[in-house]
């Protein structure tokens, strides 16, 4: 797997766990969130509020559309669904 670039803060309880342990943890942090971070699952949480066009964007191809500009339109904003 390759190495990422992401900070990640793990607290653990047990101060003895050895080098070896938290490696492969971490390991598979990464590789859990790998598969669960993509586009389609941040389309599924969030929503666009286009405050300008009284409109709410839910649909996963207008989400994209969206944050696929290069520069972000004014009183658009993306909003989680929690």
């Amino acid at each position: 797997m390759k190495a990422s670039d992401r900070d990640l803060l793990v607290l653990v309880k047990d101060e003895f766990l050895n080098d070896q342990f938290m490696e492969y943890e971490l390991e598979q942090l990464n590789n859990l969130l790998f598969h669960y971070e993509t586009i389609e699952n941040f389309c599924v949480a969030h929503e666009v509020f286009d405050v300008s066009r009284y409109k709410v964007v839910t649909k996963a191809k207008g989400l994209q559309k969206i944050l696929k500009q290069k520069q972000s339109k004014p009183f658009q904003f993306i909003c989680n669904k929690n």
